[in-house]
């Protein structure tokens, strides 16, 4: 027990010292996250409004492959992007792997299925009563779309605060294709793993605790987001 409290105490001490490491670390890992989490919406947005306002050919396909995708292990998309980014993988001359856009690319694809999902079920509940309004006032499509898209804002935004606490909790997918590189590729959970196996408690502890405080800040977001 006093081994615990004595390793907290230390953590809260380069908490409050303001230790350069320690912010470099909390910054990357917020950088990479939030950076990732932003990609994943723009992409997922208009993807989501395609598959609720369109019917076509193969749409019951692909809802199904977004909706398999959101059960799809964190460590088999960093696989596949450690193959496309490795040396003689497809996109290898780009020089990416071990880089925080390795780390940004994988943890996009990860958030992508969790933001469409959730914002193709918010506009699809929304669809059919916003889109007879917006005709029955006599407003175009393009003005339908922005109608819909206020209706569905804050599901959007739960989405997007719903993926961002997904992906910068994973530790296993970011360390493959970042490398857990000092000053370069490494953020809070992969720091975390490799000083605890070193028996740097408390600096594990310290940024165990910055995750804590994010998680409760990104709860209380979430929150406020679901309450409007």
């Amino acid at each position: 027990m006093n081994f615990l409290l004595e390793g907290i105490g230390r953590g809260l001490n380069l908490l409050t010292s303001l230790d350069a490491q320690l912010l470099e670390i909390i910054l990357l890992s917020l950088l990479v996250s939030g950076t990732a989490t932003l990609l994943a919406g723009l992409l997922a947005l208009p993807l989501a409004l395609g598959l609720a306002l369109r019917d076509f050919p193969g749409r019951r396909l692909l809802i199904g492959v977004c909706n398999t995708a959101l059960a799809v292990p964190a460590v088999l998309i960093g696989l596949l992007v450690y193959l496309l980014l490795s040396r003689n993988g497809l996109f290898g001359a780009a020089g990416l792997l071990f880089t925080p856009w390795a780390m940004i690319i994988a943890q996009a694809l990860l958030a992508l299925p969790i933001v469409t999902a959730l914002s193709l079920a918010a506009i699809k509940g929304q669809v059919a009563e916003t889109r007879d309004l917006a005709y029955a006032l006599g407003a175009g499509r393009w003005q339908m779309i922005r109608a819909l898209l206020s209706e569905a804002r804050f599901a959007f935004l739960t989405a997007l605060i719903t993926a961002f606490s997904r992906v910068i909790g994973e530790t296993g997918m970011t360390m493959m294709v970042g490398g857990n590189i000092r000053g370069h590729t490494r953020v809070m959970t992969t720091a975390i793993a490799l000083e605890t196996m070193k028996g740097n408690f408390e600096l594990g502890i310290a940024l165990g605790l910055v995750l804590i405080v994010v998680a409760l800040l990104v709860n209380v977001l979430l929150q406020f987001v679901q309450g409007k």
